[in-house]
């Protein structure tokens, strides 16, 4: 096989290669993209359920208020 040749060939695995990368890397983008999104989504659920929270807290404290002016 003449250098030329190997030459060759290596250059056409390189190639096959750099595409096969490219393409990983393209996927993997999409994948961090979609976590990302998917991250936003749930620190906003976290901040309704901590406001419905503290709204039932509120709820409870003047429950409790009430309940104690009635046993005073």
């Amino acid at each position: 096989m003449s250098a030329l040749h190997r030459l060759q060939e290596k250059i056409t695995q390189w190639k096959r290669d750099h595409e096969a990368l490219k393409e990983e890397n393209a996927q993997l983008k999409s994948r961090l993209e979609d976590l990302s999104g998917s991250q936003s989504e749930q620190a906003a659920a976290i901040e309704s359920l901590k406001r419905e929270l503290e709204e039932k807290d509120a709820e409870i404290e003047k429950i409790i208020a009430q309940v104690e002016t009635l046993l005073s």
